[in-house]
């Protein structure tokens, strides 16, 4: 299975940004997480991080004849892009979405998803354990 690890904007900065809500783990420390354990169940990972909207749609649209599955962040972009909401629809790829945090305990403006309704499924406030737990599922 081939799965796409996509993440939004401003987690290049895990690790360093805001440690006490997002964790102490870096962008590279997490992808080598998700890539190790795909490699063990037999599973390739391809990760692509990008903070413009444009690029993730961009990658989407590259990566729906490749992808099984996505795992995806799309931080602040989970809230206002409905750019993003329409690229997964029309690519109809089975996705991911993944938050370190649990949005819907935070700011009123990150309690909604503009994406929930069409992603495939949902983790949050796991963690960097979120993105092992999608994987998992994806492979289920």
């Amino acid at each position: 299975m081939n799965i796409l690890l996509l993440n939004g904007p401003n987690l290049n900065l895990l690790g360093e940004r805001e440690p006490e809500i997002y964790g102490k783990t870096t962008l590279a420390e997490l992808e080598q997480m998700v890539v190790s354990r795909a490699r063990e169940l037999g599973h390739t990972v391809r990760a692509v991080q990008s903070n413009h909207e444009g690029a993730l749609i961009d990658e989407l649209h590259q990566s729906r004849r490749w992808a099984n599955g996505v795992i995806f962040n799309p931080g602040a972009f989970t809230h206002s892009s409905y750019a993003l909401r329409d690229a997964i629809v029309a690519t109809r790829l089975r996705v991911v979405e993944v938050h370190l945090s649990d949005i819907t305990k935070r700011e009123p403006w990150r309690r909604v998803s503009l994406l929930e309704e069409v992603c495939a499924h949902r983790i949050l406030g796991k963690g960097a354990a979120g993105y092992l737990e999608a994987l998992e599922w994806l492979v289920r």
